[in-house]
């Protein structure tokens, strides 16, 4: 799963750096504690944004529901900041979320100096790609219909009827993708 503020680098550019970095860690704060009560763990944050995994470090028969409803949980809680910001007189910001699933490699990369932790595969290089076609769909969150009929299949049942939008091109992929839009 990937998670991103929209127009985060214009707005980070004309702020003062402790300024920024504090919008960073209420930011963080927010979607990381969201994001582990559903049973995800942080890979990595890269500026703002954040990339977790569900199954991959902390194995689970449910990953692909967990993550869905995680997704679910981050869209109400990143409207809460939203309207928090907005009521306090701070420019109210939007975030992206992408979720896929599929076999992918754990592990340990890096070097005897420095090593991480950190997932790779297809379902990774996807997730990334449908965080970025929110902006194209005009959507807050996207999951490939393969991914939704998995987690359906874990015993996910979204809270309210989800989008189907087959046949979609996304950036980076090369043939048209079948997609789920789980936040609009």
């Amino acid at each position: 799963m990937f998670c991103d503020i929209r127009g985060f680098t214009p707005t980070a550019m004309g702020m003062d750096p402790g300024n920024l970095m504090a919008l960073l860690a209420d930011y963080q704060s927010r979607m990381v504690s969201v994001i582990q009560a559903h049973g995800g763990s942080i890979d990595k944050f890269m500026g703002d944004g954040i990339m977790a995994t569900f199954g991959a470090a902390l194995p689970t028969e449910t990953y692909a529901a967990d993550a869905l409803r995680c997704v679910e949980a981050l869209g109400a809680a990143a409207k809460d900041w939203r309207d928090q910001r907005q009521g306090g007189g701070l420019q109210p910001l939007a975030i992206g979320f992408a979720v896929s699933a599929g076999p992918l490699i754990f592990g340990a990369v890096g070097d005897g100096e420095r090593l991480e932790f950190t997932v790779i595969g297809e379902p990774v290089n996807l997730a990334a790609k449908l965080e970025n076609a929110n902006k194209a769909e005009a959507v807050t969150a996207l999951s490939t219909a393969e991914t939704f009929a998995l987690a359906q299949a874990q015993g996910y049942a979204p809270q309210t009827p989800l989008q189907q939008r087959p046949a979609r091109p996304v950036a980076g992929t090369g043939a048209p993708i079948d997609l789920v839009v789980l936040l609009p």
